[in-house]
């Protein structure tokens, strides 16, 4: 009898955690994937540009907030956004209305694409000074007529914090969750009179969810003690919340343009 009901209780507790919450690590869950856009109806459902694309150059897209990540027990050194956000800029104005929208120039990397200019032009000048119409020249860059900037402004850790639980005769469940925002700026500068277009700002909420059951409970008159744990917990990662919260900037710059008549959508 005191074997039976400790396997009793297991089974209640394994009853308390949601269905396949626990489990262990596949092979499948460690493998690398593609990452896919956090809102790909809302990026691809952008109605196409009248006319050609729009050139737009990214040099920076910085966090500006200087958070760090948030520890209850530690102080941590980790940035708590991605320090490198311009690559899901450029990824967005690629891929916002099927890629049919900007043209996006180099320019975070410009001094290693000026310097690998320079040297196709050091070789040609040497290789090819005997030909007849002299070295081959090399094709002239595009430029911009519009520059997005703007950044990550705010990180706001524990915006709502919750949680329930229920212990009875030392069988008890729990759950928590946490709340985090991120906001993100962007804006639209004119190239050739510098004026500020237009500015928009999106935020994003980053959920993070813990659920769990125990029990602790003594059998013959305590000398006798049965204990157990399990639980799962959630958290959504930072950098993909980032990039939804950058793409659908981009697609609200779109919108917004669209309303100030900067560009037309083709019917």
């Amino acid at each position: 009898m005191r074997f039976i009901i400790p396997l009793l209780l297991l089974a209640i507790l394994s009853g308390c955690a949601a269905p396949g919450s626990i489990r262990a690590i596949s092979e499948a869950d460690i493998m690398p994937t593609i990452q896919r856009s956090p809102i790909p109806e809302m990026l691809s459902g952008v109605p196409p540009v009248k006319g050609k694309k729009i050139t737009v150059a990214v040099y920076s897209f910085s966090d500006k907030t200087g958070q760090r990540k948030p520890s209850d027990t530690t102080s941590n050194l980790s940035s708590a956004v991605t320090q490198g956000a311009e690559v899901w800029v450029i990824q967005a104005l690629q891929n916002v209305g099927n890629e049919g929208w900007f043209e996006v120039v180099e320019r975070v990397g410009m001094d290693n694409l000026i310097k690998e200019r320079q040297l196709i032009r050091n070789t040609r000048d040497v290789y090819e000074k005997d030909m007849k119409n002299g070295p081959t020249p090399l094709k002239p860059m595009l430029f911009a007529g519009l520059i997005l900037e703007g950044g990550i402004v705010g990180y706001d850790a524990n915006t709502a914090t919750g949680g329930a639980g229920a212990r009875y005769l030392g069988i008890g469940t729990q759950t928590e969750y946490r709340v985090d925002t991120v906001t993100v700026v962007m804006r639209l500068v004119s190239v050739s009179t510098g004026r500020v277009l237009m500015s928009v700002a999106t935020q994003k909420t980053i959920a993070s969810h813990r659920s769990g059951a125990d029990i602790f409970k003594f059998f013959d008159m305590g000398t006798k003690l049965v204990e157990s744990e399990a639980g799962f917990s959630v958290n959504e990662p930072v950098n993909y919340a980032v990039r939804a919260a950058i793409e659908a900037g981009v697609v609200e710059l779109i919108y917004e343009g669209q309303r100030k008549g900067l560009w037309e959508f083709k019917q």
